[in-house]
């Protein structure tokens, strides 16, 4: 226990540490591990376990999310195959440089070779935890750096093979028809429940059906757990097992950040020639977004891409690992790609902040194209003759749409960044329009319409509202009201601060809806209409609703001061 104890203190001081000076919290896991690996501190038992099963769990989450036919799209796998050959022979011939100019010890020609392509991939872990904290899974440039990881891994499982010699067993044919069963089982999972059982029942099929079962045929559990996801994402409540899953993979991720640390203590030889391997991380960056740019991204969407994926991937130390053990790569070698993968987390976590505002400013200053030179997905939108404008269309924002057009009258466009939730609401009758609010592009064109009273922010994340609200205020709201919800007190200080207009915390205004309906109940007073009695769609205005619109303008108002006053007060 005082083992584990000294564990979790070194830790969470680096992570605090690194958040202090403003850098993410894995940079200083990454240091946690240097730190007890130099003091000597023995290693627990089972830390690699309980790293390994985090990544499955990371997997298992992604493909939860994962929309299969993104990977046929070529913005995905032909990048994917590009970035690798290109990328392959530009460190290759680095490699092989600095060889001959004697900084490493030579070595056979094809150790350079494996090196190149090992530094070629981009980090499943790092990519996926930037865009998680992002909430940005499911926009655009998420779904292509997703896309492009799910292939990277594809073509690690088979150069794993193809170097270990070992080729999968001949059982692994058998998944053909085992996983389709799995799926079809699966879709009674929802009825477990919410709670530990529903979470067990994630942990479970992540390692169960997807680690053991593909490891035992010779295949990646990676990929095992990766699949074991894609079969579930279009079960009810898939969302609702990933989100009880974050904070478990999460912490268990952090056991992966601090193991690497455990590889050995680098001489500083290796830390001179791992930190030069990270000059090829720009190259690698350039090579991104100019695949990318050619294949019509915007500027802003390759770009966000190509920071997320600018880094080194842990496959890296999986080949050194096995090449250390096979005899055909030196342990300094390994030394040395621990010292090139932790730079290149490093550089990750600045280069990648939650706030996209500079990387936005960044894009603004790059060369554009004429629309009908841009993809198809990553175009202006157009948003017609809305007069109000719900960004995130979650249960918050929906209700917000249905307020807005049925109360009030109001001509309403709803704005959701997941295409998958987009479709569901386009298919109720909800007006709604993939598009990412913290788009620059994006508010330019609403403010051009000229036509838009009220723009309510809903998105679930403080940042993203935030975001938003900056670019609205960078390019001008007009006369439009800008309304937010938000989920802490000093949430609604920040938004009251940057000037916004009405601001609710979203728990305290729940508490006096329910309070008004239970009190309107008790007076015998008709309940209003629930969700499945009301049409999704916009009323014509007539003399009651005028009246109606007046009358809850005036509660909500007063609502608001209320909301206000005891937040003043310190009793919201």
């Amino acid at each position: 226990m005082h083992l584990i104890a000294t564990y979790v203190a070194v830790v969470f001081a680096c992570g605090l540490v690194a958040k202090v000076v403003r850098l993410p919290p894995l940079i200083g896991f990454l240091g946690a591990g240097f730190l007890l690996e130099a003091s000597h501190v023995e290693k627990i038992t089972g830390v690699d376990e309980v790293a390994e099963i985090g990544v499955m769990l990371l997997l298992f989450a992604i493909g939860l999310q994962l929309d299969v036919t993104s990977l046929i799209k070529k913005e995905v796998w032909l990048n994917s195959g590009l970035h690798i050959i290109v990328m392959s022979v530009v460190g290759t011939g680095f490699v092989a440089g600095l060889m001959a100019l004697g900084f490493v010890a030579p070595e056979d020609f094809r150790v350079a070779i494996a090196i190149a392509v090992a530094l070629s991939f981009s980090s499943t872990i790092v990519a996926v935890k930037v865009l998680q904290e992002r909430g940005d899974e499911q926009a655009l440039y998420g779904r292509i750096v997703i896309g492009v990881l799910v292939m990277q891994d594809i073509a690690a499982v088979v150069l794993i093979s193809a170097s270990s010699g070992e080729m999968p067993s001949p059982w692994a044919l058998g998944l053909v028809v085992v996983l389709p069963l799995i799926g079809w089982a699966g879709k009674y999972w929802s009825r477990i429940g919410h709670g530990e059982m529903e979470m067990l029942f994630g942990i479970g099929m992540a390692l169960i059906p997807g680690y053991l079962l593909f490891t035992s045929v010779g295949l990646s559990g990676s990929l095992g757990a990766l699949m074991m996801g894609v079969l579930l994402a279009r079960r009810p409540g898939a969302d609702q097992l990933s989100n009880a899953l974050f904070r478990v993979k999460d912490l268990l991720l952090v056991a992966f950040f601090v193991s690497i640390g455990f590889h050995g203590i680098p001489t500083w030889a290796n830390v001179a020639v791992g930190l030069s391997l990270l000059l090829l991380v720009p190259v690698q960056a350039f090579c991104y977004w100019g695949l990318l740019w050619l294949f019509g991204l915007r500027n802003r969407t390759a770009v966000l891409a190509t920071l997320a994926l600018a880094n080194y991937s842990e496959f890296a130390l999986i080949v050194a690992e096995l090449g250390a053990e096979d005899g055909w790569l030196s342990e300094s070698w390994l030394l040395t790609l621990v010292i090139a993968v932790s730079g290149g987390f490093v550089l990750a976590g600045v280069m990648n902040p939650t706030s996209v505002s500079a990387v936005s400013a960044f894009a603004r200053r790059l060369p554009t194209r004429p629309p009908e030179r841009i993809h198809p997905e990553d175009r202006l939108i157009d948003i017609g003759d809305a007069e109000a404008i719900v960004l995130g269309m979650g249960r918050v924002g929906s209700s917000a749409y249905r307020q807005l057009s049925q109360e009030h009258g109001y001509r309403v466009l709803g704005v959701e960044h997941d295409p998958n939730r987009t479709k569901q609401l386009v298919d109720r009758g909800y007006q709604v329009l993939e598009a990412d609010a913290t788009d620059y592009d994006f508010w330019a064109r609403v403010v051009d319409t000229g036509n838009i009273k009220v723009i309510m922010l809903a998105m679930p994340a403080q940042y993203a509202n935030i975001e938003a609200l900056r670019e609205l205020r960078r390019v001008g709201d007009g006369e439009a009201v800008v309304a937010s919800v938000a989920l802490y007190r000093e949430d609604v200080q920040e938004l009251e601060d940057m000037g916004i207009d009405v601001v609710i915390l979203l728990y305290h205004g729940a508490g006096e809806a329910l309070a008004d309906r239970a009190v309107a109940a008790a007076d015998g007073d008709p309940p209003p209409r629930t969700e499945s009695d009301r049409p999704v769609g916009r009323h014509q205005r007539d003399p009651r609703a005028h009246g109606r619109h007046e009358a809850t303008t005036r509660w909500t108002g007063a609502r608001e001061a209320r909301v206000r006053d005891d937040l003043r007060s310190g009793d919201g």
